[in-house]
C-alpha cells in the first residue's frame, strides 16, 4: 500500500512566498545559497515539517500523522543537504568503491586479463554513488535523472561482466571474442535504449524499477550458480563468497519495500538500503582480488 501523499494548500505556500519573498525578505544562509535554496523552497521546506509538526501534536494523532509531500517524506536537512543519511551512506559505497580500485591496481598485475572489467566495474560504481549523493543531497529534476541513469548503468555494467567472469569471454579465442563483442553491443544498446526510452519517451518510475530488478536478479542468479559450482571445484570457502554476497544484497534491498517515516526526520529505509550495500562491496572486491590470485598462482604452478 502506498504511503498517503500530501499536497500543501496553495494559500499555505502562497501566505510563506508573499510574506518573505519579497526584496527585504529574511536572508537565506551562504551554504543554503550554495546548495541553490531559494525563498520558494525555504517556504515549501518549512511548510513541510510546520504541517508534520501539527499532525504530531494532535490528539488523538491522525492514523497516518507523517505523511509525504510531492512524493518525498519530509526530512530535516542539515548543511543544506536534504537527505543527510543518504548521502553519508553514498559516500561510504563511494569510497568502498575508491578503496577497491587501490586494492585492484596493488595487488592485480596489468597482465591479468580482467583486470581492466574490475577497474570499470569500480569506476562505474563511483559515478553511480556520486550521483547519488548529489540527488540525495539536492533533489532536482536534473539530479535525479543523473542518479537514475547512473544506477542503471551501474546493474547493467554488473550483469555485461558477469558472463566474462563466469564464462571466461576475455580468453583470446575468435568463438569468445566474438561472442564478447556481440555481448558488449548488446548491453550499449540496451542501456541507450533504456535511456532513450526514460528521456524521449516517458519518465516511468516503475518501469525503471522493474528494468533494474530484471536485471539484477539474472545477474544474482548467474554469481549464485557459479559460487555453487566454484565451491563444488576447488573446495574452499572464499568461492562461496559470491552466493553470499548476492543474499545480503537481496535482504538490504528488502528494506525498500518497508517504507517508513524517516527516523528523527533523517534515516529511512531508503538510506538503510544504501548502508546496506557498504560492507557487501567491500568484500566483493576481496573476492575478485582473491579469485584472480587464485587463478594465477595455478597458473604458476604448472609453468
Amino acid at each position: 500500500m502506498y504511503p498517503q501523499q500530501y499536497n500543501p494548500p496553495l494559500t499555505f505556500l502562497q501566505v510563506c512566498k508573499e510574506s518573505n519573498c519579497i526584496a527585504n525578505g529574511p536572508s537565506i544562509s551562504l551554504q543554503n545559497r550554495l546548495l541553490l535554496w531559494d525563498c520558494p523552497s525555504e517556504c515549501d521546506y518549512t511548510c513541510q515539517h510546520l504541517i508534520t509538526d501539527a499532525r504530531l501534536s494532535q490528539h488523538p494523532p491522525p492514523p497516518d500523522p507523517v505523511v509525504q509531500f510531492h512524493g518525498k517524506w519530509p526530512f530535516y536537512r542539515s548543511l543544506g543537504m536534504q537527505e543527510p543519511f543518504a548521502v553519508l551512506f553514498s559516500l561510504l559505497n563511494y569510497l568502498a568503491h575508491d578503496h577497491g580500485i587501490a586494492l585492484l591496481r596493488d595487488r592485480l598485475p596489468a597482465s591479468y586479463p580482467l583486470r581492466p572489467y574490475y577497474l570499470c566495474f569500480g569506476y562505474v560504481g563511483l559515478v553511480s554513488w556520486g550521483f547519488s549523493m548529489l540527488f540525495h543531497t539536492r533533489d532536482f529534476d536534473w539530479t535525479e535523472k543523473l542518479d537514475y541513469f547512473a544506477a542503471g548503468a551501474n546493474v547493467l555494467y554488473g550483469l555485461y561482466f558477469s558472463p566474462i567472469r563466469i564464462f571466461r569471454l576475455d580468453e583470446p579465442t575468435p568463438r569468445k571474442q566474438s561472442v564478447r563483442r556481440a555481448w558488449t553491443l548488446l548491453c550499449i544498446l540496451l542501456y541507450i535504449a533504456h535511456v532513450t526510452y526514460l528521456t524521449a519517451w516517458r519518465w516511468d518510475y516503475t518501469y525503471n524499477m522493474t528494468a533494474n530488478v530484471v536485471v539484477g536478479t539474472i545477474s544474482n542468479v548467474l554469481w549464485t550458480w557459479f559460487s555453487i559450482a566454484r565451491y563444488r571445484t576447488v573446495k574452499r570457502g572464499w568461492a562461496a563468497w559470491p552466493g553470499m554476497i548476492v543474499a545480503w544484497i537481496i535482504m538490504a534491498m528488502s528494506l525498500e519495500l518497508l517504507d517508513f517515516p524517516p527516523w528523527g526526520g533523517m534515516v529511512d529505509a531508503h538510506s538503510l538500503w544504501h548502508l546496506g550495500t557498504v560492507l557487501p562491496t567491500v568484500w566483493w572486491y576481496n573476492f575478485m582480488i582473491k579469485d584472480a590470485q587464485e587463478e594465477l598462482q595455478g597458473a604458476h604452478l604448472k609453468q
